[in-house]
């Protein structure tokens, strides 16, 4: 058996940033987050007006439907209850994600 020499291999060596170059990622990472935190927050709103909108549509059409005077009464004023509700809560989120 004969004997290898091997050879010592170099040590990686890294770049440190300077402390502004550093800094200046961080915040650019922070703002990219903070974009795509306010995007995903409006999809959300978007779809759960869409979903409000959908319950609310099923409510008018079951007052109108309904026979009874006081069931169609109930159903529509929950549905303008609910409206007016999701209309504020969506209002009030969508100022804050500004």
């Amino acid at each position: 058996m004969v004997a290898t020499a091997t050879k010592p291999t170099a040590s990686p060596t890294f770049e440190v940033p300077s402390f502004e170059d550093a800094t200046g990622k961080i915040k650019d990472l922070n703002e990219k987050f903070i974009e795509s935190s306010k995007s995903a927050g409006l999809a959300t709103l978007d779809a759960y007006e869409k979903a409000v909108a959908a319950l609310v549509d099923v409510e008018d059409k079951v007052a109108s439907a309904s026979q009874v005077e006081w069931v169609s009464t109930l159903a529509t004023t929950h549905a303008k209850f609910i409206t007016d509700l999701s209309t504020s809560y969506a209002k009030a989120a969508r100022g804050l994600l500004k």
